[in-house]
């Protein structure tokens, strides 16, 4: 079997570019339960940007809003609304991870950098994916600081309480139409990564629109990207959508794994969360073709939580609506019992559920 030249850890963070990151961090700590840990912005010698570090589990969600109107962040916003500038990658070695990926043709976004202070050192180094998107590898094992050099640790000034979310689960991008095997290629030459799945417009389709997509997957599988791509249909699709007011291709969301779907979901929609509506009818088929599972079966359908099967097991899942105004980002909630597949069988109610979205919002 070949080396893996790109040995990866898991995801390390992922960093939004926000319009206002001191409410959104305040968003994501009363609604989400994530707990405030450190803090970058003027106060620490920061003057362009402020910073805003938030953690559950294993997740780091990093929110960067800009100071001044002449900045990369306040173009990046301005584009595309709040969005994902970062999937940030943990490796062990951050500078044979940049120049094994530009060996095979990435392109540059931050060349091998060491930050340090009194914590100790951290190595970067960046390169560019689809649309503005970037991947850092992030090196720290000499490091015992509270997320990188120059952020000050820091605390919630409110209670927050866990939902129960673990760690990211995978991050699906959607790319423009024609351009998902440009992508696959460049995972799998640049970073070596497997395809693992490809989806057609056989298996997502609707009456009114269609995509394709295919998932890739390093080594050892703790990092999956599905990637997207609008396939043709009577109506514009929920791809379409995302390009159009996303102006260009990034991520669409971030799936977040849970152990107990009920728990994390319950407390999310006390807290104002709001998920895609799933009908009735989808809870009549759904047992036949699913069979038998663990949960409580009315407390799944009352929850709207959707359900599906492989041959290795089955897996519980939730799509909240977009969390900012444009119709563009959004978080998956993903609890596996064995299956280790994307919920395939679900596609088509999903995709019936955000096209009910999309006639509100006049976009089918």
């Amino acid at each position: 079997m070949a080396e893996d030249f790109l040995p990866l850890n898991g995801t390390d963070h992922v960093e939004l570019y926000v319009g206002n990151a001191k409410q959104s961090a305040y968003y994501y700590q009363m609604a989400w339960g994530y707990e405030l840990i450190a803090y970058s912005g003027p106060e620490t010698g920061v003057r362009d940007r402020a910073s805003y570090v938030l953690q559950q589990g294993k997740i780091r969600l990093v929110l960067t809003s800009a100071m001044h109107p002449d900045s990369e962040i306040t173009r990046h916003v301005a584009q595309h609304g709040d969005g994902v500038k970062f999937l940030a990658i943990w490796v062990d070695d951050a500078e044979k991870s940049f120049y094994e990926t530009m060996s095979r043709g990435a392109k540059a976004h931050t060349q091998p950098t060491v930050m340090s202070d009194q914590f100790g050192e951290v190595k970067i180094s960046a390169i560019h994916t689809y649309g503005d998107t970037v991947h850092k590898f992030v090196e720290r094992k000499n490091y015992k600081g509270a997320f990188l050099p120059g952020y000050s640790p820091a605390k919630s000034s409110v209670k927050t309480t866990s939902v129960g979310l673990k760690h990211v689960d995978h991050c699906v991008g959607n790319v423009e139409l024609g351009r998902m095997n440009e992508w696959v290629k460049f995972y799998e030459d640049v970073m070596g990564f497997k395809l693992l799945i490809t989806f057609d417009d056989s298996d997502i389709s609707t009456e009114y629109s269609a995509l394709m997509s295919k998932v890739v997957s390093n080594g050892n599988g703790y990092i999956k990207f599905p990637i997207n791509e609008p396939a043709d249909g009577k109506r514009k699709s929920q791809i379409e959508e995302y390009i159009e007011f996303y102006h260009g291709a990034g991520v669409q969301h971030v799936a977040i794994a849970t152990d107990d779907i009920i728990t994390t979901v319950t407390e999310l929609r006390n807290r104002g969360v709001e998920f895609l509506h799933v009908p009735e009818v989808y809870y009549e088929e759904v047992w036949d073709r699913v069979g038998k599972i663990n949960e409580d079966v009315a407390t799944i359908k009352k929850l709207n939580i959707l359900v599906d099967r492989d041959d290795e097991g089955y897996l519980l899942q939730l799509f909240t609506k977009p969390v900012q105004d444009r119709p563009t980002v959004f978080f998956e909630i993903i609890q596996r019992c064995g299956a280790k597949s994307f919920g395939k069988g679900n596609f088509k109610a999903l995709f019936e559920a955000i096209e009910r979205e999309q006639a509100l919002r006049g976009n089918l």
